[in-house]
């Protein structure tokens, strides 16, 4: 099977049911997205197909229609995106597990979204658990993200 994970192509040889999460760390030893709860609930394995936030865990390979995007492949050591510079900013991270999938759904919100209300970030970032309760500060790096793409930085 092909699949096109941050602009590469890769063949791997496994089961169509394999979900991609395991595709990515078990294969592909892309290992951003998290093992979390296995069921898509708490988000921690957020990944990108075709700019879409899906649950990696549960999607199997097999149904992968779209390149897909990890936090690896969102910015670069010397461009970060726009999220990952507001997160370091506003020091979201504390333990960092669920991280890479926060960041993932929150560049997902702002690409449809550009200026979100409170209440749209609480509704697009709910799906995503944070073991460390830092919610507040994730909303606040939303919000400047948002601000700095308003401005064009």
């Amino acid at each position: 099977m092909k699949i096109i994970v941050n602009g590469k192509a890769f063949e791997v040889n496994v089961s169509p049911d394999m979900p991609i999460l395991l595709v990515l760390r078990d294969d592909l030893n892309i290992t951003g997205p998290k093992y979390g709860c296995g069921i898509a609930q708490c988000g921690a394995c957020t990944v990108h197909v075709d700019g879409i936030a899906l649950r990696s865990c549960q999607l199997p390979i097999g149904d992968l229609k779209g390149e897909v995007t990890t936090i690896e492949g969102l910015g670069t050591p010397s461009s970060l995106h726009v999220v990952q510079e507001a997160w370091i900013e506003h020091q979201v991270a504390q333990c960092g597990y669920c991280q890479s999938g926060q960041i993932m759904q929150a560049a997902s919100l702002l690409d449809k979204t550009p200026n979100p209300t409170d209440e749209e970030i609480e509704k697009e970032m709910s799906g995503n658990l944070c073991r460390c309760g830092t919610y507040l500060r994730i909303r606040a790096a939303i919000k400047s993200a948002a601000k700095n793409l308003e401005n064009g930085e």
